[in-house]
Formats: C-alpha cells, sequence, structure tokens
C-alpha cells in the first residue's frame, strides 16, 4: 500500500501538519479542489479500501462504490458541490475485503482564512451494522404494512360481501367513514350519498328529538359497547326493525378514535314474535274467557238449586198461611228446608269471597304447633274412622297471624279432599316446621315474596293427582268428583284465604303416591303475646326534619302519600308531573331527601325525571312507586342496579319503613 504522505502535484499545496493532523483521525477524510476533483484521502480511507492513493484521486474513488448505489453517490456529490452545500448521503463501500459495506458520508465546503473558496472536506464512517439492521427492520416493517394491507383488503371484500348485515365505521361525531354493500342493501344508500354524513340520519324523528343518537354513542364510548333494537329509516323513508350493535374502538394510547356499527334488518322477526304475542295474548284471553264461563256457569248452577229450595219451601209455606188450619210443624219444616238453601248460598258466597281474597279477615295472632295439636280430635270426627289423623308438631316453630276461623275451615277443606282421595280409607298427617323462601324460590315462583314462613303440610298417601289435575286444582268450580258430589269451590277457598294472608300455596302430587298440600304463612314479626288481632311493627318516623318531593298525577293519591308523610314527621312537596317537580328540585333553597314519583306520568316518565333531578342534586335519594307492570324499570328478570321500587297499592308502615331504610343507608 502507497504512503498516504506521497506527494501528488495536486496536494503540493495542502499543508504537511495539516495532511498529519486529518491523517491521525480514525474517520475516513478526503478533500477536493475547487474544480471538484478529489485531491487527497487520509491513511483511514486508503486502509478501509485498501487501494493506493492514485487509485483513488479525481473520480476513482467511484470505482470503490457498489455498482447499485454509484450512480445516486456521484450525483449527491456533484449536485451539492455545485451549489456549495453541505451534503449526508449513504452507500455501500468496498472494503479492502471484498465486502461491500454501508458508509455515511458527509461532505462541506473548504474556505481559506481570506475566504477563498477551496474546494470540498469530507468525512465517511462506517455504519454497516446500524444500517443493515435499519434496512432490516424497513423490511419486516413493509412486509408487515402490505400483509395488514392484504388484510385489510380481504376484509373488506369480506365485509362488502356481507349482504345480511349493515357494517360501517364512524368517526367520534358520528360521521359515517366507511359503507359496505350490505349497509346500501338495507338502508337504500349508496356509498358517496352517505360519506361524511351523520348517523342520525337512519334515526326516527322520535328518536332524535330525544337525542337518543348521541345518547348511543356516549353509552358506547363509556362502555365499550352498546346494542339495542327499534325502528329505523330508510333512504325511502320507510321503516324497519333494527338490531344494531355500536363499539367503541380506541388506539394503543386510549384515545377514542371512532366507533364501528353493524345493524341487521330484523322486521320479518320482530313481525312474527308480535304476531305470536297477540296469539298468546289471545290464547289467554280465550282461557281468561274460558275460566270466567266456567265461573260464571257453577255459580248459576249453584245458586238455582239453591233458590229452588228457598223459594219452593217458601211458597208452600206462604200457601199453608192461607189454609183454614196450617200445620205448625209442616210450616217449621218448610221454613227449616228455607233456611238451610240460605245458609248453603251464604257459603257459597263466602268461598267465592275466598277465592277473590275479598273475604273480611280478622287475623290474630296465633301458636300453629297448638292449632294443629287441636284440630286432630275435630278432623277425625269429621273425617271418620277409616281414616287415621296425625300431627307432627316441629320443634321451634315460629308465630303466625291468621284468622283461626277462617284457617279451621281451610285445614277441613284440605282434610275433606284428602279423605276423598282415600276411598279404602289411609293416613292424614298434619306437620309444621318454619321455612325461608328464599330469592331463588321466588324467582321460580314470582307470585312470592322471600322471606321467613311456618310451614303446614297436610300429606295423605291417597290416589294422588296427575299434572294436569294439579295445574287446575285451584280452579274455581274445578272437580274430578261425581255429578253432584262436590262444589269445586275448596281449594279455591283454600288459595284465595292464604292469598289474602299473604301466603303461598304449593302441592306436590303424583298418581298412586299420594298428595301432598303445602301451607305457607308469614312469620309474625312482633309481640306473639299481644290481644290486638294484628300486631305490626311501629313505623320509624322522621326525627330530621327530612322533606319528601311527592310526584304523583292522580290526585286522591297524591293526597294521601301527603298526609301519610305528614303523619310520619316529614315535611311534604307535591308536584303532578315532572315539570312541576323540576321547578322545586331546582330551588337550592328548599330541602328535599327523597324524590318519590311514580314511574307512568304525564309528558316525561318517573325514570326521565330521576335522571334530571340526579344531574341537579346528585345525593338525592329516588324511590320509584308504580301499580303497572315492572318492566319499565327492570331487564331480563332484574331491577336496574341502584332503583328502588315499591309497588302499588302499599301500605303505611310499608312505606315507612322503606323510607327509613333508604335514609338511614350509609
Amino acid at each position: 500500500m502507497a504512503d498516504s504522505s506521497t506527494s501528488a502535484p495536486q496536494t503540493a499545496g495542502l499543508d504537511k501538519d495539516f495532511r498529519e493532523v486529518l491523517d491521525s483521525i480514525p474517520a475516513m477524510i478526503w478533500l477536493t479542489d475547487a474544480g471538484g476533483r478529489r485531491i487527497w484521502f487520509n491513511k483511514s480511507w486508503l486502509a478501509f479500501t485498501g487501494r493506493r492513493i492514485a487509485e483513488e484521486l479525481g473520480t476513482g474513488w467511484l470505482g470503490g462504490v457498489h455498482p447499485e448505489d454509484r450512480a445516486r453517490a456521484q450525483t449527491a456529490y456533484t449536485d451539492h458541490f455545485a451549489a456549495r452545500q453541505t451534503y449526508r448521503i449513504q452507500y455501500r463501500l468496498r472494503r479492502h475485503d471484498g465486502e461491500y459495506r454501508w458508509i455515511e458520508m458527509a461532505g462541506a465546503p473548504r474556505l481559506a482564512p481570506d475566504g477563498t473558496y477551496l474546494g470540498f472536506i469530507g468525512s465517511g464512517t462506517d455504519v454497516h451494522e446500524a444500517a443493515t439492521r435499519l434496512a432490516q427492520e424497513k423490511a419486516v416493517q413493509a412486509r408487515i404494512e402490505e400483509d395488514l394491507a392484504q388484510t385489510s383488503r380481504q376484509l373488506q371484500l369480506l365485509i362488502d360481501g356481507i349482504q345480511d348485515y349493515a357494517i360501517y365505521m364512524m368517526d367520534p361525531e358520528g360521521r359515517v367513514m366507511s359503507w359496505n354493500s350490505g349497509a346500501e342493501r338495507i338502508k337504500g344508500y349508496s356509498a358517496g350519498e352517505i360519506l361524511g354524513r351523520h348517523f342520525s340520519i337512519f334515526y326516527t324523528e322520535e328518536d332524535c328529538a330525544g337525542r337518543k343518537p348521541q345518547e348511543v354513542l356516549a353509552h358506547a364510548a363509556l362502555a365499550g359497547k352498546f346494542e339495542t333494537e327499534s325502528w329505523r329509516v330508510r333512504k325511502d323513508g320507510s321503516r324497519f326493525w333494527a338490531q344494531a350493535t355500536v363499539n367503541a374502538i380506541r388506539d394503543t394510547s386510549g384515545a377514542l378514535v371512532g366507533f364501528a356499527k353493524i345493524t341487521r334488518d330484523v322486521t320479518d322477526r320482530h313481525q312474527a314474535e308480535e304476531l305470536l304475542a297477540q296469539a298468546r295474548e289471545r290464547l289467554l284471553q280465550a282461557k281468561k274467557m274460558e275460566a270466567v264461563g266456567q265461573l260464571t256457569g257453577g255459580v248459576a248452577h249453584d245458586f238455582n238449586n239453591l233458590l229452588m229450595v228457598v223459594i219452593g219451601n217458601l211458597e208452600i209455606a206462604r200457601r199453608n198461611t192461607e189454609s183454614a188450619d196450617p200445620e205448625p210443624v209442616r210450616q217449621r219444616r218448610y221454613l227449616d228446608f228455607a233456611l238451610v238453601g240460605a245458609r248453603r248460598a251464604t257459603t257459597l258466597t263466602q268461598r267465592l269471597l275466598a277465592f277473590s281474597r275479598r273475604q273480611p279477615l280478622n287475623p290474630k295472632p296465633l301458636n300453629v304447633n297448638r292449632f294443629i295439636a287441636g284440630e286432630v280430635e275435630f278432623l277425625q270426627r269429621s273425617l271418620g274412622e277409616t281414616v287415621e289423623v296425625e300431627a307432627v308438631g316441629g320443634a321451634g316453630v315460629w308465630t303466625v297471624e291468621a284468622d283461626i276461623d277462617q284457617l279451621e275451615a281451610a285445614m277441613l277443606n284440605l282434610a275433606v279432599n284428602a279423605r276423598d282421595a282415600m276411598p279404602e280409607g289411609g293416613k292424614l298427617t298434619l306437620e309444621t316446621s318454619n321455612a325461608f323462601l328464599d330469592d331463588e324460590y321466588c324467582r321460580v315462583n314470582p307470585e312470592v315474596r322471600p322471606g321467613q314462613y311456618v310451614l303446614i303440610s297436610v300429606t295423605d298417601n291417597g290416589t294422588g293427582m296427575t299434572k294436569d289435575v294439579v295445574e287446575r286444582a285451584f280452579e274455581p268450580f274445578f272437580t274430578t268428583k261425581g255429578t253432584g258430589a262436590g262444589t269445586g269451590l275448596g281449594l279455591s277457598q283454600v288459595y284465595g284465604f292464604v292469598k289474602q294472608s299473604g301466603g303461598h300455596l304449593k302441592i306436590y302430587s303424583e298418581p298412586d303416591q299420594g298428595t301432598t298440600i303445602r301451607v305457607y304463612l308469614p312469620r309474625q314479626m312482633g309481640d306473639a303475646s299481644s290481644e290486638e288481632g294484628e300486631m305490626r311493627p311501629v313505623p320509624t318516623r322522621s326525627e330530621a326534619g327530612e322533606t319528601v318531593l311527592v310526584v304523583e298525577d292522580d290526585e286522591d293519591v297524591r293526597s294521601y302519600l301527603a298526609e301519610t308523610l305528614k303523619e310520619l314527621g316529614y315535611g311534604v312537596l307535591l308536584a303532578h308531573d315532572a315539570k312541576g317537580a323540576l321547578d322545586w328540585i331546582g330551588r337550592q333553597d328548599m330541602r328535599i331527601d327523597v324524590l318519590l314519583t311514580d314511574v307512568v306520568l304525564p309528558g316525561p316518565s318517573g325514570r326521565e325525571l330521576s335522571h334530571e333531578a340526579l344531574a341537579l342534586r346528585p345525593g338525592l335519594k329516588v324511590l320509584f312507586m308504580t301499580g303497572y307492570s315492572r318492566n319499565a324499570i327492570v331487564h331480563q328478570g332484574r331491577l336496574d342496579p341502584g332503583v328502588e321500587l315499591i309497588q302499588k297499592p302499599f301500605t303505611h308502615e310499608q312505606l315507612a319503613a322503606r323510607l327509613r331504610t333508604m335514609l338511614d343507608a350509609k
């Protein structure tokens, strides 16, 4: 290798010390003259290339540049040299061992102390490892981008091919950014007609007036997903029933970048469900009418027989009074027959009242074990010697409140039914125990309230019942006995009495396996030794001056609630609709602790009122009341989180207890 200090005519003007300094630098250094010819290379350059300086001078240095990079390197050099501008470029340069290495080359104008332009000075650094990694990363990134692009193209083709779903993207404000062919088919708009427009164009006027589209996006942004079914509007103005899902889309930082919406036209299914619901309603109505017909027919049949007895005997008695010599004994017999018929009519009426839960009751605290033990002798006499009656009292059985006469009549009805199911004789067992009906049981039996009950089980070992008979056993005038063997009101009377007493009735039976009828009566909470017919916990009054805002559109109900709350010590504010209630709530000088509102109101509903009220007063307690279906504030069978509801009609004590529970909760 030639010594880099060897002088050539072109380097005669270079200072020796200057050359020595440049030779000591590890970077590859080169110099040019004012005409652009390279006139000198330092030792680092020559050591890297393994070439003699004479081979590099002028444009010889291009011989070591990779053929693919040579034109680019020369152009960058000549263009910047002509413009006397600094430049930086990377290209591959052949090393002394024949390997091409990536070099980062930089050049800048060189001036004499007096400002005379002397040419360029440049330096090169081996950046092969870093450049190789970068190139590899770029290649990987390019492949990834191409794969993503290919996947995106395939996904778009797939989405466009889905005809049953409208699939499109929206920006955070709800403007449509993409549109598949399914959306065009379902909604009637082409992509050119809809892109950039707000998605609220698909909503009905009622939905838009209620700000529903904005609420949909707000809910999806908060929860990540929103699902709904409702009416939507096509381009031609026609409506269709839509099943829609909106998903929020966020970037890696969590920022909201838009929404993806999928809509399906399920009008046919919705109409089929409506037709099915109507058919079910008609079937239910037909069954109700059949039951009413059976009820009225049975009542008419029995009352006609009873009236025949009453009227016939009274007519005989009247004719005898017109004779010259009526016989007192016969006269008394006719009147007695009429009285028996009248009493039977009275019993029939009482049974009908019991079934309709309208009979007057006189409940008193009752020890069920003592009552059942006392019934054994009475029932044994009533049923005859072929039936053995046994009572089994449970340990620690609670006290109940019940009308003793009606409970005794209920036990007799159950016992007579059991005897008729044991024509050859058998055994009747009365058992008592405590029972707790939990939420799970009450979900299966929704007419029951969870809580503590006393259970009286009446079991026979007779013929039992089929499933169909069990399902109809409590229907009025339904009987499996022969003509004239019974009215079919015995179990109906028991059912009405137990329900009116706040209890529950359940039949367990199989053919040839006997029957158990379970009577659940609510446990009495309070002093069982009291002589009062009804002992209820004394309502807790307001002692802190709390105020209740009552919102009820029925004037009579509103007045009743006002008086009840005043009796309990509460301050009362009254409104008949949401607007009047919000006038009170907007007054910051007015204390309001509880909003007691009906669910159904003229104008905005109670639920809508609660949203507005809580926005104005975040700590406000809200208690809904309703005489309608709970579906207004309940979904998939469960009360919405945070909702408090009291069902109409409710008692003074129930309202007092619910208010105190809410107000005393932390």
